[in-house]
């Protein structure tokens, strides 16, 4: 790798950082505000809708974004023909969700979801006008200004929302704190950025991205679908309120997993495939984020199934105890999310759309007898299910993968499992910390933290964990290159 490369990824991967991690901690904080002051079954209504509003994003933001970055010298007609597509299939597919919407309300048995998602439906629209913008400071691995736009936006909208709540709008707060977000974080994207739609429809540029961009989006397709379909069947056979527990206990797993893994996904994608025809650095680099994203992922996920019980009664109260268990679950899939998910870069890298395609083809068909055990058993045998599952998708894919850069499945399992080893074993001394302190008390929480942080640094620089190595390095070199400058 390059110095100007790897000073573009390492300054991306900390403007990505405080982007994702500024814009989350706003929503988290906000998310904590609006729990205690509405019900669980307000947020279960929006989870009734997350898994039409996520199938329609995906349609319009997905694979041809990700053809934009992969494509080394775009065009005026590349731009401006992914623009106008989005922008008419955009349109159509909130016309579709408009029109199903009594449809969606009757099959949850919940009539006031038709105005909900006719309203939400909104944001498909917002999403399309402001792919091209995204993409182009993406490629440039220039995530300053997406900072700057992204907390705008999230501050702006968490104080709507919050005052909505407060003055008993309900379940609306949280659709316009939604739409507010996504508005302002487009108009300061046209504002901002230089390039500018020209009225150019490339037959030739389209089919060229079509057919990497195609393939990437059915995968995505699939992937939303089942990856939201828990919504569909807790809100069908359960209830909302059951729902609302379930999203809640998401919404915390959610911030340190899928979180950590979409900055690195974000800024190593260009990053790497800039290595694409050196397979020998290709392989080395790769290898070094992911031991990385391991790392933090798994003692980030680790450490939340250890403090689930204190972090859901302190934050959000007692009224939240049900969501506790989910919680514990999910922070065992989400250790996992990022390898399933991060091992596929290669492939996209490598240019095999097809393959993800037909591996997540594979993998849903494996979920389908997990999705009726849940609806047949509950909740919790439900993600247990999802559990065994994702163990599944993870050793496909790295097998997979790593076929292109030699990268064997024991050579990875050497590599993580140090890293997954230590998370375990500190994350085990805390839970029995939990057991043995007071619950609802604040201090025992921030010292629970404290004493896990410094388990990690010790034992990390006793047993010297390639993933803290790794980062350690990085950090150093950041800050003599900051100096000399």
């Amino acid at each position: 790798m390059s110095k100007n490369l790897r000073s573009r990824t390492v300054s991306g991967l900390f403007w990505s950082f405080i982007d994702s991690f500024a814009v989350q901690g706003i929503g988290f904080v906000v998310g904590i505000i609006l729990a205690r002051i509405l019900d669980p079954s307000d947020f279960g209504l929006i989870g009734m809708m997350t898994i039409f509003i996520s199938i329609s994003q995906w349609f319009v933001s997905s694979g041809f974004g990700q053809a934009l970055i992969r494509k080394q010298d775009c065009t005026q007609d590349d731009y401006s023909t992914v623009f106008l597509f989005n922008i008419i299939f955009g349109g159509i597919l909130y016309i579709v969700l408009f029109a199903s919407a009594s449809f969606i309300a009757h099959f949850f048995n919940e009539p006031q979801l038709t105005p909900l998602i006719k309203v939400l439906g909104f944001s498909i629209l917002i999403t399309a006008l402001t792919i091209v913008q995204r993409t182009q400071l993406t490629k440039k691995i220039a995530f300053k200004l997406q900072t700057r736009i992204s907390v705008v936006a999230s501050v702006t909208a968490g104080v709507v929302a919050i005052i909505m709540a407060y003055y008993n709008w309900g379940v609306w707060s949280l659709i316009v704190k939604t739409l507010i977000e996504n508005g302002i974080n487009s108009v300061l994207l046209w504002l901002y950025s230089k390039w500018r739609p020209s009225l150019i429809f490339s037959k030739r540029a389209f089919n060229e991205l079509f057919g990497f961009g195609y393939k990437l989006m059915l995968r995505g397709l699939i992937y939303t679908i089942f990856n939201n379909i828990y919504y569909a069947i807790i809100g069908k056979y359960f209830s909302a309120a059951q729902l609302g527990y379930y999203t809640r206990a998401e919404q915390f797993s959610n911030l340190p997993s899928t979180k950590i893994n979409k900055i690195v996904n974000r800024v190593s994608y260009p990053a790497l495939s800039e290595l694409q025809e050196d397979t020998v650095k290709l392989k080395h680099v790769y290898r070094k984020i992911l031991i990385s994203l391991v790392y933090i992922t798994s003692i980030c996920m680790i450490i939340l199934a250890a403090l689930a019980e204190p972090v859901v009664i302190i934050l959000v109260g007692e009224k939240w105890r049900p969501s506790i268990e989910y919680l514990q679950l999910l922070s065992i899939i989400g250790l996992l999310y990022p390898l399933c998910d991060y091992n596929l870069t290669i492939l996209k890298i490598v240019n095999q759309p097809s393959i993800i395609l037909k591996l997540e083809i594979f993998k849903r068909l494996f979920s389908i007898p997990i999705i009726v055990i849940g609806v047949i058993l509950g909740i919790k045998e439900l993600l247990v299910g999802i559990i065994i599952l994702t163990w599944v998708e993870f050793f496909v894919n790295s097998y997979f993968s790593g076929k292109y850069i030699a990268y064997s499945i024991p050579e990875l399992l050497q590599d993580i499992l140090p890293n997954i080893s230590l998370a375990v074993v500190v994350g085990t001394g805390i839970w029995i910390y939990v057991q043995l302190s007071v619950v609802g008390n604040i201090y025992y929480l921030l010292l629970g933290l404290f004493i896990a942080m410094i388990l990690i640094i010790v034992l990390s620089e006793i047993f010297r964990v390639k993933g803290y190595l790794y980062i350690k390095e990085v950090l150093i070199k950041e800050l003599i290159n900051k100096k000399k400058r």
